[in-house]
């Protein structure tokens, strides 16, 4: 982990985040099968249950159309997710999470639990509680100029 005293709250959050990404990440290809990146988890928790089209997908993860093509075609080929076309129009592709998809994902969020609980113990129950509800809140900066 670099030296993180002087770092402003962007980079600080920025840097803990990277790095937290990054264990958990390192933690589930020791512990799994298949290597799957941070981009691939950051899609698998857009596609979630719900069927969303892939546009939406790239949309909510703000990736380019091309990059978010080439990331699913990937994961389908790792069998986590399918793409079908949609019921009203078939130029719309949607994309699911297979059912080895979502049994990756939710062994993703039991090792980000096990994560948590590690800094739980760290820094006290107290804090990471206190921490999540401050970043859960709104910080009232959409749509504002600074």
């Amino acid at each position: 982990m670099p030296e993180l005293s002087g770092l402003d709250l962007i980079d600080l959050l920025g840097e803990r985040h990277f790095g937290l990404r990054r264990l958990a990440e390192e933690l589930w290809n020791e512990r799994g099968d298949m290597a799957i990146s941070n981009s691939e988890w950051f899609l698998m928790a857009r596609i979630g249950t719900g069927g969303p089209t892939i546009a939406e997908v790239g949309r909510q993860v703000d990736i380019t159309r091309q990059a978010t093509h080439k990331l699913i075609r990937k994961m389908s080929d790792k069998g986590l997710v399918e793409v079908s076309d949609d019921d009203r129009n078939k130029k719309v592709k949607r994309v699911r999470l297979t059912k080895f998809g979502h049994e990756c994902y939710q062994h993703n969020e039991n090792l980000k639990a096990e994560l948590e609980a590690r800094i739980a113990e760290a820094i006290g129950s107290d804090k990471v509680a206190a921490l999540k509800e401050i970043l859960s809140m709104d910080w009232e900066l959409g749509n504002r100029e600074l």
